[in-house]
């Protein structure tokens, strides 16, 4: 560990190095005209985005890029507005989320420098510095400078006591059924999910939304304990054959399903002590996501300390609080957006005359069939996802069919377990009587799995899902097609374990994201999740989340950008995909989109993601993708004009005889994500790609469940007002200038 002795010893730069990167940098930037503040923004920005990459042919860590960026020259050069700025902020908040290199005195001179931005940067990095960081010592010493530090003290000490003890109260809850298996966990996990998380009435809420929960919120607690479990079972137990599942079955399922007397009171107390595992999960997140991603990122509240350890929070900017909100509920409308253009789609073509299976499940698959058209409508036209995608390395998958085969299933779970349980309790009051009744129909029907989680083998479940890959080019269904959609759908507990165990950086899948959970040959399903998800938010999360680095993805981005230039050029425009600046202006980097319409000029940077969970990915995404996404703009817009002063060949391809004035140019950073929505970096504005599509191709009125697809309700028995087909954002006929107005008054989204 540096102290700064040490980093003054190596103020020029990493062994091999005849002087620091960021010094030269910074005399480099100056030396080209720029003010030292603004030179040393632009040092400031280097750093955040992980710059330099290698030194010689070395590569450098994260380790490395710190050590190089706090022993250089430029920090103690620093003014207070260097660090009251924005990026100020962030550098002092990566500084305080790493303990490798220490530099003495550090926060004492910005405690008496920048005050309120050091306590920005301690809620930046407060997971950091909650976890016994060797920084805590040092900003409880400065304390003293300024009220407001001492007041942030004050708060991250209560809010780490608070998080200790509920984590404390995890581990003794996990300690009593530290013995489980992970399929002991799923079967007591499924118990508790037809009791609290599946309504016991058909237009009833379940019992734990009656008692002011949030059934995602269970989902997710169960996934943190599947974590947990995976981390510490032994790895030989991943690979689940007859006799494992009778083990469970035996001990965490079949007491309750069928009685056998002695053996009730261990199940009875083992789900005793899962609900109470389960409700230390879900308190831990909830204070996570409540109280302390609220306190980090939440800029428009305040945590006021009170007597003991009791905090305030007040609302210091409801314009803030209220557009985080909209935001959501913005993301709420657009399912019931593509829902109806699938419809739509559907009703026009040859399809709607088609036959859908047997006449009893025709309904059923036919809503299955306009639920996979929807989402991979919007896959396609957002996201820019092709006909196949990867399962596994040298395989791929035909997106639709993988899109249909959980909708069928999800319908199956639905039909044939969901509501006849449901059915079942509204008339017997009895959720137990119920999974029993079900589990003996299914035994001795049909021999259907027909428990609370169902299984099996991987050769039987892809014998199961063949004739549902029937297409017109193979009308007997495909056993290939059939292994890579469970492929492509399942959560591998062993490989996942594996990566834990190792201590691997990574992502962990969701319930919903990968809802086959494989165990060596075997797969387990939770029908209480897949009837009930978001079969749309899982596609796209397990593409464009857990799958980012497919091969296909760079091809995905080409394409959202040349989706975006297709419904300019619609309306109009003249466009240029993927420009390329001229030699002297290359550092820019290639332009996503540029046009022209009317006198106006428009450069587009070209954002792709996924649909984030919380306020930290959001702020995550905002200081990394979308603050570099307008610096990048800011270079390119720069170049775009420069180009369009002295080549005649793009003023034509543009429609533009001469450059349009500032006043006439919007350079906007278009992201298929809907966060930090109409906000600006470097000064410009941030739209999200449906907005975007939804203002050009003018049908936002759909955003209004036209058909009643979402509601389920009758459109017009409804007292809702309606929006017509026959809206328009643009009653006096497209306008490049009328077309800016609905963007900035954010007008598509008029009614939500």
């Amino acid at each position: 560990m540096n102290n700064l002795q040490d980093r003054q010893s190596r103020s020029a730069g990493l062994p091999g190095e005849k002087s620091n990167y960021f010094d030269r940098l910074l005399v480099r930037r100056m030396e080209a005209g720029l003010a030292k503040a603004e030179a040393t923004r632009e040092v400031f920005d280097a750093y955040l985005d992980g710059k330099p990459h290698e030194v010689g042919r070395r590569k450098l860590t994260h380790a490395d890029r710190n050590s190089l960026f706090w022993s250089s020259s430029v920090v103690d050069g620093c003014q207070t507005e260097d660090w009251e700025s924005e990026r100020g902020t962030l550098v002092m908040a990566r500084y305080l989320s790493q303990t490798k290199f220490l530099v003495d005195g550090l926060i004492q001179r910005l405690a008496a420098m920048a005050p309120a931005a050091l306590v920005v940067a301690m809620r930046r990095s407060f997971h950091g510095l909650a976890l016994g960081s060797p920084h805590v010592a040092a900003l409880r010493g400065a304390r003293a400078c300024s009220p407001k530090l001492e007041e942030a003290c004050r708060v991250q000490d209560i809010l780490a006591a608070e998080h200790w003890d509920r984590l404390d109260e995890l581990d003794r809850r996990r300690a009593k059924l530290q013995d489980l298996t992970v399929l002991d966990l799923l079967a007591l996990a499924s118990l508790y999910a037809f009791e609290q998380l599946v309504p016991h009435t058909m237009l009833g809420k379940p019992l734990a939304e009656v008692a002011g929960g949030l059934v995602d919120a269970h989902w997710d607690s169960i996934n943190d304990l599947l974590i947990w479990k995976l981390k510490t079972v032994p790895s030989e137990s991943l690979s689940i054959d007859e006799q494992a599942i009778v083990r469970s079955l035996k001990r965490c399922l079949s007491p309750m399903l069928f009685p056998v007397p002695g053996l009730q009171p261990e199940l009875a107390q083992l789900r005793l002590d899962f609900a109470g595992l389960l409700a230390a999960q879900l308190e831990l997140n909830a204070f996570q996501s409540h109280s302390i991603e609220a306190y980090c990122y939440d800029d428009s509240i305040r945590f006021v300390p009170l007597e003991g350890r009791r905090l305030k929070i007040e609302v210091i900017d409801p314009a803030g609080k209220a557009k985080w909100e909209r935001d959501g509920m913005k993301l709420a409308t657009l399912p019931g957006y593509w829902m109806t253009r699938a419809f739509q789609d559907f009703a026009s073509s040859d399809l709607a005359h088609q036959r859908f299976g047997r006449p009893e499940n025709e309904d059923e698959n036919r809503l299955a069939y306009i639920r996979a058209m929807a989402t991979q409508l919007r896959l396609r036209e957002v996201y820019g996802v092709g006909e196949k995608v990867s399962a596994r390395p040298g395989e791929t998958a035909d997106l639709f069919q993988a899109l249909l085969s959980l909708e069928l299933t999800a319908r199956y779970f639905m039909l044939y377990l969901i509501i006849p349980f449901t059915e079942c309790v509204e008339r017997s009051g009895d959720w137990v009587a119920a999974l029993q009744s079900l589990a003996m129909e299914g035994l001795c029907g049909v021999l259907q799995n027909r428990f609370p989680l169902t299984w099996s083998s991987r050769a039987d479940k892809v014998r199961n899902t063949i004739g549902w890959t029937v297409t017109p080019e193979c009308p007997m269904g495909s056993a290939r097609m059939a292994e890579t959609i469970l492929d492509f759908w399942a959560y591998d507990m062993q490989t996942v374990a594996n990566r834990l165990r190792r201590e691997e950086p990574g992502l962990e899948p969701s319930l919903v994201e990968r809802p086959y959970l494989k165990f060596g040959t075997t797969l387990v399903q939770l029908p209480w999740v897949v009837a009930m998800q978001n079969n749309g938010t899982a596609a796209i999360n397990n593409l464009r989340r857990l799958a980012s680095r497919r091969s296909e993805a760079g091809d995905e981005t080409r394409r959202i950008e040349g989706n975006l230039a297709r419904h300019l050029a619609d309306r109009g425009f003249c466009v240029e995909l993927n420009w390329t600046p001229p030699a002297e202006q290359r550092d820019a980097g290639e332009v996503d989109v540029v046009a022209s319409l009317d006198g106006h000029l428009f450069v587009f940077e070209v954002k792709s993601t996924y649909l984030r969970q919380s306020m930290r990915d959001a702020w995550v995404h905002a200081s990394t993708t979308l603050r570099k996404a307008g610096l990048q703009l800011k270079r390119k817009v720069q170049a775009v004009r420069l180009a369009l002063e002295s080549d005649a060949e793009l003023r034509q391809a543009l429609g533009v005889e001469a450059v349009p004035s500032m006043e006439l140019t919007q350079a906007w950073i278009v992201d298929t994500s809907i966060e930090c929505d109409h906000e600006r970096f470097s000064g410009f504005l941030k739209v999200s790609f449906e907005e975007v599509m939804l203002a050009l191709r003018d049908d936002s009125h759909l955003l209004d469940d036209p058909e009643g697809l979402m509601s389920g309700q009758d459109p017009e028995a409804s007292d809702r007002p309606r929006s017509s087909a026959n809206t328009t954002l643009y009653p006096l006929g497209f306008k490049a200038e009328r077309f800016v107005e609905v963007i900035e008054r954010e007008l598509v989204w008029a009614d939500t």
